[in-house]
């Protein structure tokens, strides 16, 4: 019998090809345990069989952080971290400014909405403990990037709050009872005595409880503190702190003025709207954070002497032999070897029916195996996996700094010394030039710094961003530039290239009989060196040809080897031919031989003349720039309903036609193949290319769209636009809140109790209203 390798139960014979575990759990345990350079403590455990079992949350001290540097090919060192205790846009600031202030470092970015920081830095200027040391002495705790773990740290906070909501409100009835009684002797049926009585009594409830609840707002507050800034429960925190000491201090002294029910009270709706906040930030979750729980837990590698060892995926190596299991998910990019299944790709692609999988088909990680086991090849492991980028891209997409997102980001840092001196004129103001007793004076200065957190300010932007491309990434399209959904929103043209965008990009060969098998062959050889749709087909009728040495892609033009060339007629120098409807076609030219002409047939899209209805109606103007001939184009116009179409496009041409369009004033959005028309989609306001999976990162279009379907187009533009609305509405809110609630709050007419209200609802309404993009059809 062996031992788990995690908790030490039994868990049968043993076997040589590595550790075993009693269940998935305990493998995860270790695999996170060794991760962390923490072998010792198996060392420790040995000893001392009495050792509870470590747990995966557990707090394990000082980590080192050497082993989970990736070293890119530039030399440069990078980390992707999680941040525990970051509450506010002000974290996001102070963090990346701390990291930036370090010797050798070339980038530091914090998602607010994953709590993922990505820290990219010179080696040979700056290790990984020293760079960190900074942000995990201000309080802020850095862990290797764990989806699990996050989900674990969001729960775990989420109790919390609900905790100290819980006394926060027992204690705010209890209090209040006593309130109410003062309240009602306020008239002088009540004495002293009993009045100083019920004073203790609230004192002695509400203190405790106050000490208790506290604590989410006076960490984050400390934490800013230490590293000599503020942020958005600093405020908070003083107020809270100042109406209590106050109503201590009346109590202490027999004064009338003791506030512990506008205290323990203010802190309770504080509590309701920071964890309302975060429930509402959960639902608007980045699509990036679910995307990375995807990945498998365990991977069941196949070795050489058939055994079967379980290793996390990151320790999957290139060309190791993984078996996928019907039900579970695959751990790694491959390429399967043997078995015939259904692999649904649905997260990644927005395609609902799964995909066949068979010997040599390319599987992604992430993705489900539905039908029957699959033996798979490792091509990619870790951040080189096709998952990985598609998350990588949502990131940019949803940190992305739009030209709204510098506004919140200035108030963010600038608010605190602003809103405090507020406060404190305020406190002075009705100090100096009224009777108001010093005690109400104060509660107003308290209302000031509770209501003008800028909390919605903050939010406006960055939830619409994480609903909107997580909405987007459900339809199968993915974002490439950081502000690709701004200027969708401003898009009033849209030119479509023709083969593979408008059609289905994947043309057959026609036996038309005018070519031979030789013809062919020397075609497919030379074709199989492309990625043109049109070279594919060529490729695809001649089963297993070898690629031919030697061959130049011309862009727009065709393929060349030599004195053989492969391509337009146009490029060849062929005369048109005049009538008929004609098609795509590709032309064999050599030395001493007549051009041989291979012709195709390639349907548009299913839904594309929907779509090119939908756009036409909601009022964009369509073009259609294709490379091919005049024939060909102009059906596929006429079939389409596109009017404005133009023939015989270079790459060149597409290009200065763009420019043109631009020049007249036009935002032009280019959709076409990421591939091949790199000029024209540089040269476009924003750009969208239809891409199968493998082409994702090659692409040079800020927008890829994956499938059959053209309507990604409508869906991605009425989504870019909705956002832009609800980005705009967002400010109108917050600001609106801002503008009537800080004079309402600064002469006298907001109590601390309405405050913390009025604070709490905005972040929520703000939240709220993004949310409206995650569900429904936009017009």
């Amino acid at each position: 019998m062996t031992a788990c390798a995690h908790c030490g139960s039994d868990v049968g014979p043993a076997s040589p090809a590595g550790p075993e575990f009693c269940c998935r759990g305990c493998q995860g345990a270790f695999a996170l345990v060794r991760g962390m350079g923490l072998d010792g403590y198996y060392r420790r455990r040995s000893i001392d069989p009495t050792l509870r079992p470590l747990r995966p949350d557990d707090d394990v001290g000082p980590i080192d952080y050497a082993p989970h540097v990736k070293l890119a090919e530039d030399g440069t060192a990078s980390l992707h971290l999680m941040v525990e205790g970051m509450h506010c846009a002000a974290c996001v600031w102070l963090i990346e400014s701390l990291l930036a202030k370090q010797p050798g470092v070339i980038e530091a970015r914090l998602n607010m909405t994953t709590r993922r920081l990505v820290v990219r830095w010179q080696p040979q200027e700056n290790d990984s403990n020293a760079l960190l040391e900074p942000v995990n002495s201000i309080g802020y705790r850095l862990q290797p990037y764990d989806p699990a773990r996050l989900g674990r740290e969001s729960e775990r906070q989420e109790k919390e709050l609900l905790r100290a909501m819980a006394v926060a409100g027992f204690a705010a009835s209890n209090v209040m009872l006593f309130s109410v009684s003062i309240w009602a002797g306020a008239d002088g049926s009540m004495d002293w005595a009993t009045r100083s009585l019920f004073h203790w009594l609230s004192a002695l409830i509400a203190m405790p409880a106050m000490l208790y609840c506290i604590r989410p707002f006076a960490r984050s507050a400390l934490t800013a503190l230490m590293a000599g800034r503020t942020n958005m429960d600093v405020p908070i925190t003083i107020g809270v702190t100042l109406a209590s000491s106050m109503s201590l201090w009346e109590t202490m002294r027999g004064g009338e003025h003791a506030y512990f029910d506008a205290a323990i009270s203010l802190l309770f709706f504080l509590l309701i709207g920071r964890y309302l906040d975060s429930r509402a930030r959960g639902r608007a979750r980045s699509a990036a954070e679910h995307l990375l729980s995807l990945n498998a837990a365990a991977v069941t590698v196949l070795l050489e002497d058939g055994s079967r060892r379980l290793l996390p995926p990151d320790q999957l190596t290139l060309g190791m032999t993984v078996l996928v299991a019907p039900g579970e998910r695959i751990g790694a990019d491959g390429t399967v070897i043997d078995g015939v299944s259904e692999v649904d790709t649905s997260l990644l692609t927005g395609e609902t029916v799964p995909t066949e999988a068979t010997p040599g088909t390319a599987v992604f990680a992430g993705t489900m195996n539905q039908a029957a086991a699959l033996r798979v090849t490792v091509t990619a492991v870790g951040e080189h996996t096709l998952l990985s980028e598609i998350v990588r891209m949502m990131e940019v997409s949803e940190q992305g700094r739009a030209k709204y997102v510098a506004v919140a980001d200035r108030v963010a840092r600038y608010y605190a010394p602003v809103v405090h001196v507020m406060g404190l004129t305020t406190f002075l103001g009705w100090e100096i030039f009224t009777d108001t007793p010093w005690q109400v004076a104060l509660l107003y200065a308290v209302s000031v710094l509770i209501i003008t957190c800028p909390c919605a300010l903050a939010l406006a932007v960055p939830v619409v961003q994480v609903v909107a491309s997580g909405r987007l990434l459900r339809q199968g399209i993915l974002l490439k530039s950081a502000t690709a959904q701004e200027r969708l929103a401003h898009v009033d043209t849209i030119v479509f290239d023709k083969t593979g965008t408008l059609t289905l990009g994947r043309p057959e060969l026609i036996a038309d009989g005018g070519y031979s098998d030789e013809d062919l062959r020397l075609a497919a050889s030379m074709a199989a060196a492309s990625k043109h749709p049109i070279a594919r087909a060529i490729a695809r009728a001649v089963q297993g040809v070898a690629v031919a040495d030697g061959v130049r892609e011309i862009p727009g033009c065709g393929l060349e080897r030599g004195e053989i060339r492969l391509g337009s007629r146009r490029w060849l120098g062929l005369a048109e031919e005049t009538g008929g409807e004609g098609g795509p076609e590709l032309f064999l030219a050599r030395p001493d031989h007549a051009p041989v002409r291979f012709a195709f047939s390639d349907r548009p899209r299913p839904d594309a003349v929907e779509v090119v209805e939908t756009l036409k109606r909601r009022g964009f103007r369509i073009e259609l720039l294709s490379g091919d001939r005049a024939g060909t184009v102009a059906a596929i116009a006429a079939e389409l309903g596109i009017a404005d179409w133009r023939a015989a496009c270079s790459p060149a041409d597409k290009r200065d036609r763009l420019i043109e369009l631009q020049d007249q004033g036009r935002k032009v959005l280019m959709v076409g193949d990421g591939l091949n028309d790199a000029p024209a989609l540089a040269a476009a306001h924003v750009s969208m290319s239809p891409s199968s999976a493998v082409d994702v990162s090659q692409t040079a279009a800020d927008v890829i769209f994956q499938g059959h379907r053209l309507g990604p187009v409508v869906e991605a533009l009425a989504v870019a636009r909705k956002a832009g609305s609800l980005v705009s509405q967002n400010f109108v809110l917050a600001l609106c809140y801002n503008m009537i609630t800080i004079p309402m709050a600064v002469i006298g007419m907001v109590t601390p109790l309405i405050a913390a209200i009025a604070m709490s609802s905005s972040s929520v309404i703000v939240i709220v209203n993004a949310l409206r993009l995650s569900r429904g059809r936009n017009g």
